[in-house]
């Protein structure tokens, strides 16, 4: 048993990690999340019986198929540990139990084991909601009941660690539905229960809290805010009952009486009221109108005092629901003096009799002015020369009578004018003029009784009301009241309506004999029972027998937005092959509204979804077509769920659930993953070696995720399955790299569905080479020439060797085997560049030193152990014309002239002289011609071209000069040639005083005195100017000359010393040009100038085959004189 380390700093928590179980090639672990990097897992040597040793040997390595691993392998001690940090919610979500599947691969031979690592929950996560707040617009009109998803919240963690509750403060309204099984819903529930009124609080907030499990417990809150949308529940009501107001009768048209003004607790189109006459006050529509927006009450006619002196107006202030309220308004007219009195004459006796007493009536009059106050008051009379008077027998009423007896034949007519003027300011004054005529008159009066002939009778027969179903009890509508032109008991005495299941009558009496008639709510409405009610009011006379007037009234109950959509279904569930077109209706969602018009217009939305829902679904608002717009894969996700919301126009709404099972399609081919690979394979290896190790997979389902799995039979190959989907690929038959280099394996992985797919791998097995092959050079052997005085680090030529081996084994290098040559190693001579194979000289060669010479080249390859094969080169050296001629005889010296001697008795063709010279170069270079570039005396002498001998061309007279001075050119035959001149001098004398007389000053020119001291000067200055700078060069020169004479001394005795020369000369060439051996005897002598002893010697000179000549050498002024041995 191993304990694993704390999972957290605040509670130290110690959990087991166990063997669960243990089988050969298997083992299973538990851990919990959250571990630290290098935890202890497990110990596989223990559990797995294996060996450390055999862990290394097989190079023991985990495979994970996701390539990703969280679990580390220890392969010097055995152990598991953790690798990466583990979150069990990222790696699994909400699977349980959640496992870590991987193979401990081992090779030589190929082993594998299984290993599950389930990884327990610990709780480190709060439950989360989606979002931090919420909000909800939720109808005041709603009934108890209704129910509201919310977005559950989301708690990573399983088991007792996720959610386990929900609790909603405050729950004055609300409550909360906690599912039966938190692990499956994704909503929770708010449920109403208990009716909202706008009026009383219009937006209500509340926080739902999420619970967990664990310990300590973690919450988790979301803030909901329900903003109360507005019903139409609350009808208008005027700020007063009854309004008053006073205008003079002239008051101007368009002026504003007053205004009325109701309010409506609703808000919104709910709270709007207009303003309307009732149907009782519509016949006074030509004197006052009201503005229906502002309530102001406008005269619209003419107004008369006299016509009327108040108006009772009947005003409705209605909301757009259809509920109303009603207020009275008084209007007083004041009156203003516009009316002139008005004489009427009631009665008028005409003629009258002479003999009528005095006081006799003659006329009644009625006099009355229209306007009021003082305006109304009149004053009445006539002229006063009439017999007769006015008087007021009552208030306007006035009486003509006579004042006194009348006199037919004085007068038997009059014309009697009565004057009626009033009080006002100004005052107005009217005129009325009588003719009586003296005669008799009569008076009747008759009055009239009512009967009841009259029935009532209402303005319309048939009234039309729009009443809301949220108008509440108590709300009032105004009906017309009935009219009955009797009067008295015979008038209209009451009012009653049939039938009273909703409304009762109410009438309240008004000036004069009318009454205000309304209909009064007294219990609710609801439209989608009864969406209209027919009433018959009655008004009834108190006549006998009674008479009686209907009116039909017509109620359309108007609909409010009270009812919710409801689903035909809770839930729908559909089937659909994951390869199904895009814009495919998948299913039609369908949801009714009891309530008409735009409260039933049904819109269908998605409700609390995530965004991947909406890239793979749509839903028609209008007619709830829910579509499939994205793609879908049976093995990314089997089962869609998501919530469709049918919402009325008035915000109320359903929801039900749909669910979308994907049914699986053969639309995913196998695919391969390449666990293990040894893409090198040497030639040699073994019968059954293991190449690769591949795991399978196909995401289909069934028989569509079957697979079987084959490469080429004509491979050398074969692949076996050694577990459920993890293949083998090993070596079926011997390998030759030489014969097949590389191999691409080709796998084919098939399903079993129908069509079936198939997926191919290619694996390039590239066979690693075996050092069996030892280099081959080109060639046999090599001859290779190089010119003489080469360049050092030239490179000579190159050699070439080819192995037929790969890789290091068939990388050659090249070397020189370093042998001597005559104690002179090879090193010194030449270089080969280990890689190309090319030769450098490593110094310049002399021909005249060295004309050839013979190297090994060796080829190894880098294999191990490395193999190698030799050939030998031939290195020639080539002359080249580098060496001037040297002149041997005769010998020039600045300080001793030679002179040859030629008696005058000598003949044509006499031999003076040979000029002998040697070239060291060879061949061509070597051949020499002899040429007289001057001669004082060139008709004398002339030189043989080939053999440099010096002969006289004529007969030798007295007349020729003593001194004769002769250059000689030696030229070789190189390109370009070199050259040599010597001067000889000749004494054309017989005798050798004859010849000393004459060259005393041959050696001593003119010029040799004058530049003397100027050779002096000029030496001192430049000696002097490079004294400092000679010293550093002689000694560099010196070094540098001291290490290049060792290396000629070291290089042989073979090698000739061009400047040294022996005493007797020879052709050792074998050239030709220097067919003699001459002997001379030296005598010197001295100089008073040089100082020199002079002395002679002579000797034998062979001159010819048996012929000897005597000669002298003078030093300073000596002088060689050869004789004739005659």
């Amino acid at each position: 048993m191993r304990f694993a380390e704390p999972l957290t700093p605040e509670r130290p928590l110690v959990l087991c990690v166990f063997v669960m179980t243990v089988a050969r090639g298997q083992g299973r672990y538990s851990i919990p999340e959250e571990m630290t990097k290098g935890s202890l897992v497990g110990n596989i040597v223990q559990d797995l019986g294996l060996d450390v040793k055999r862990l290394k040997s097989g190079r023991a390595r985990i495979f994970t198929e996701d390539s990703r691993e969280y679990i580390g392998l220890n392969v010097d001690k055995g152990t598991l540990l953790v690798k990466e940090r583990i979150d069990r919610e990222e790696l699994c979500a909400q699977v349980s139990p959640c496992s870590l599947h991987f193979q401990i691969i081992l090779e030589n031979p190929m082993e594998l084991h299984r290993i599950d690592v389930e990884i327990l929950d610990i709780n480190d996560h709060a439950p989360v909601f989606m979002k931090k707040e919420i909000t909800f617009q939720i109808s005041e009109s709603a009934f108890s009941g209704a129910r509201y998803s919310i977005d559950s919240a989301n708690d990573p963690d399983v088991g007792l660690n996720s959610i386990q509750t929900y609790k909603l403060t405050p729950s004055d309204h609300f409550t909360v539905k906690i599912p039966a099984h938190l692990d499956d819903t994704k909503y929770v529930e708010m449920i109403l229960q208990k009716t909202l009124d706008r009026e009383t609080g219009e937006e209500h907030k509340m926080i739902l809290t999420a619970f967990d499990g664990g310990n300590p417990q973690k919450t988790g809150t979301i803030k909901i805010n329900v903003i109360v949308l507005d019903a139409n529940d609350n009808a208008p009501v005027f700020s007063q009952s009854i309004y008053k107001a006073s205008i003079p009768e002239n008051f101007p048209k368009g002026s504003s009486v007053l205004r009325v003004s109701a309010t409506d607790k609703d808000v919104g189109s709910n709270g709007d009221v207009t303003y309307s006459f009732s149907q009782s006050s519509e016949r006074l529509s030509n004197l006052f109108q009201i503005d229906s927006s502002s309530g102001d009450i406008i005269v619209n006619g003419q107004l008369d005092f006299e016509k009327s002196k108040k108006y009772e107006l009947y005003v409705e202030a209605t909301d757009k629901g259809g509920l109303s309220d009603t207020s009275k308004v008084h209007i007083e007219i004041t009156d203003i003096n516009d009316n002139a009195p008005i004489i009427s004459v009631i009665s008028f006796s005409n003629p009258v009799a002479e003999s009528s007493a005095p006081e006799t009536v003659i006329a009644m009059l009625n006099v009355k002015d229209l306007d009021s106050g003082k305006n109304g008051i009149v004053r009445c009379y006539i002229a006063q020369n009439l017999p007769f008077k006015i008087k007021s027998s009552s208030p306007n009423f006035y009486s003509l009578v006579t004042d006194e007896l009348l006199d037919r034949e004085k007068v038997s007519e009059y014309n009697i004018t009565i004057t009626a003027i009033d009080e006002g300011s100004p005052s107005f004054s009217t005129n009325k003029t009588l003719t009586l005529k003296i005669s008799d008159l009569y008076r009747i009066t008759i009055e009239i009784l009512d009967v009841n002939d009259n029935s009532p009778a209402f303005p319309r027969g048939n009234v039309t009301l729009e009443i809301s179903e949220s108008a509440s009890t108590g709300a009032r509508f105004t009906v017309d009241s009935a009219v009955d032109p009797d009067v008295g008991i015979n008038s209209i005495q009451s009012y009653s309506v049939h039938p009273t299941d909703h409304f009762t009558l109410k009438t309240q009496s008004r000036s004069g004999s009318s009454k205000n008639v309304e209909l009064v709510l007294q219990t609710h409405l609801d439209r989608e029972k009864q969406d209209h009610l027919y009433l018959t009011v009655t008004a009834t006379d108190g006549g006998n027998p009674k008479r009686s007037g209907t009116v039909k009234i017509n109620i359309i109950i108007l609909d409010n937005n009270d009812n919710a959509p409801i689903f035909q279904k809770d839930t729908y569930r559909i089937y659909i092959p994951e390869n199904i077109a895009k814009g495919s209706l998948l299913v039609t969602v369908n949801a009714t509204d009891a309530d008409i018009a735009a409260n039933a217009q049904i819109g269908y939305y998605f409700e609390h979804t995530t965004p991947k829902i909406r890239d793979l679904f749509s839903v028609d608002p209008s007619s709830g077509e829910i579509r499939l717009i994205g793609e879908l894969d049976f093995e990314e996700s089997a089962i869609h769920e998501f919530k469709i919301q049918a919402k009325d126009q008035g915000g109320l709404s359903d929801s039900s659930e749909v669910i979308v099972e994907v049914t699986d399609v053969n639309d995913n081919a196998p695919k391969m993953t390449l666990m293990s690979f040894s893409n090198n394979i040497p030639e040699n290896a073994p019968l059954g070696t293991v190449v690769a190790m591949i795991n399978i997979q196909d995401s289909d389902s069934e028989e569509n995720g079957k697979i079987t799995c084959f490469i080429d039979r004509d491979l050398p190959f074969k692949i076996e399955s050694s577990l459920t989907n993890y293949y083998s690929i090993f070596t079926d038959s011997e390998l030759d790299r030489e014969d097949i280099p590389e191999y691409n394996i080709t796998i084919t992985a098939k399903d079993s569905g129908s069509p079936s797919l198939f997926s191919k791998k290619i694996l390039n097995v590239k066979i690693t080479d075996v050092n069996d092959h030892a280099p081959q050079f080109e060639q046999d052997s090599y001859n290779a020439y190089v010119m003489e005085n080469n360049s050092p680090s030239l490179s000579l030529f190159s050699v070439k060797a080819h192995d037929a081996d790969l890789g290091a084994n068939a990388r050659v290098s090249y070397f020189i085997s370093d042998n001597d040559l005559n104690g002179t190693p090879i090193s010194s001579l030449v270089s080969i560049n280990s890689e190309s194979g090319t030769v450098y000289a490593t110094k310049s060669f002399d021909y005249e030193q060295l004309k050839s010479f013979t190297i090994t080249v060796k080829a190894q390859d880098a294999g191990s152990p490395p193999l190698s094969s030799n050939v030998s080169v031939k290195i020639t050296i080539q002359d080249q014309n580098d060496n001037a001629p040297q002149v041997l005889y005769p010998v020039q010296s600045g300080a001793s002239v030679v002179a040859e001697i030629v008696p005058r008795s000598a003949d044509v063709g006499y031999l003076v002289t040979k000029v002998v010279a040697v070239d060291v170069d060879s061949g061509q270079n070597a051949w020499l011609s002899y040429k007289l570039q001057k001669a004082t005396d060139r008709a004398l002498f002339e030189v043989g071209l080939q053999n440099g001998e010096i002969r006289t061309v004529r007969q030798v007279t007295d007349k020729d000069a003593v001194k004769q001075r002769l250059t000689v050119v030696v030229e070789d035959n190189g390109q370009p040639s070199r050259s040599a001149t010597v001067n000889v001098n000749v004494a054309v004398a017989d005798s050798f005083p004859e010849v000393l007389s004459e060259f005393t000053d041959f050696t001593h020119d003119k010029d040799y005195n004058d530049n003397l001291t100027f050779y002096l000067v000029l030496a001192l200055a430049v000696v002097s100017f490079l004294f400092i700078v000679s010293i550093i060069a002689i000694l560099s020169v010196k070094c540098y000359r001291w290490r290049r004479e060792r290396m000629f001394y070291k290089s042989g005795a073979n090698l000739p010393v061009i400047p040294y020369y022996p005493p007797l000369y020879a052709d050792v060439g074998g050239t030709g040009t220097l067919q003699h051996v001459y002997n001379y005897e030296v005598c010197r002598t001295t100089d008073s100038r040089k100082s020199d002893l002079k002395f002679l010697k002579c000797a034998l000179i062979s001159q010819t085959a048996g012929s000897w000549g005597r000669g002298c050498v003078l030093r300073g002024e000596s002088r060689l004189m050869q004789q004739n041995p005659n």
